[in-house]
């Protein structure tokens, strides 16, 4: 019994408690009960007749951006532990969960079929909350804001320059498609400044050996096309269910806006 708790420790609060790296135990488990929780929430979905389309995927990013944002406010450590737990991945992940699927639910019975403009209100509220609590610490690098957008938008117009000569790159046409590559390019982009320009570090497992491999950040811009380009094909022509589609490229957007917004917002305080 002693043995199995510090294996626990070792591998799943520690990392929570010290904000450390992942590692490949706690990588494949959350990565696991994503996957289930994806199944989860399409069961859901359809128990209370609801659509995850293309409208509802874009009201739901003001709450990616509050999460995103809410973390920060731990790396600025303005909150205090033990309640600081709260805002590290995963239980972070789980606490905006909770909350965006809660205002959901109330302004869909509230407001019936016009809840999505009150829904992404509040997402943006507490967003704007979230970066007034941050602007006390102040701004000491505000050009990564623009570095990162610029640096993420060039590579974006490069791919979709692709598109023109490649037919086979034609998924793109999708609005969702092509907004999983634009938020997935400004993480890496956030993560090449981070790393190469700051010394700060990865911490996922797969990028982190990369990155040591290679001796630089860079190589999270064709690690990222040469994952998501041919997933996003397979989904696409595999998936029939739109709400299973449009989750998991939720779920996509999610992966690559939350640490994009993070990791700038980081640099830009300098914390």
């Amino acid at each position: 019994m002693n043995d199995l708790i510090a294996w626990i420790y070792r591998y799943y609060i520690d990392p929570i408690i010290y904000d450390t790296s992942y590692n490949p135990v706690d990588t494949i488990t959350w990565a696991i009960v994503l996957g289930l929780a994806i199944l989860g929430l399409t069961k859901l979905f359809r128990r209370l007749e609801l659509r995850m389309d293309e409208k509802l995927v874009k009201y739901t990013l003001p709450f990616i951006l509050a999460g995103s944002s809410l973390r920060v406010i731990e790396d600025a450590d303005l909150v205090p532990p033990p309640w600081k737990y709260l805002l590290i991945t995963p239980l972070i992940f789980f606490l905006v969960f909770l909350v965006t699927a809660s205002c959901l639910l109330f302004t869909r019975k509230v407001l019936g079929k016009d809840f999505y403009r009150s829904y992404a209100a509040i997402g943006l509220f507490w967003t704007a909350l979230n970066l007034a609590a941050l602007s006390t610490v102040g701004f000491k690098n505000v050009w990564v804001i623009a570095a990162v957008f610029l640096l993420g938008s060039t590579l974006t117009g490069v791919v979709l320059l692709l598109r023109c000569a490649l037919p086979w790159l034609k998924f793109l046409d999708d609005r969702l498609n092509l907004t999983i590559i634009y938020v997935h390019l400004l993480d890496a982009s956030s993560t090449f400044l981070g790393v190469d320009w700051f010394s700060y570090y990865e911490k996922h497992v797969v990028p982190t050996f990369l990155i040591d491999l290679t001796g630089t950040a860079a190589i999270m811009f064709p690690l990222k096309l040469l994952v998501l380009l041919p997933l996003l094909s397979i989904i696409d022509r595999s998936l029939e269910d739109p709400s299973l589609r449009n989750l998991i490229k939720l779920t996509l957007i999610t992966l690559g806006l939350a640490p994009a917004f993070r990791n700038t917002l980081r640099l830009a305080l300098g914390v």
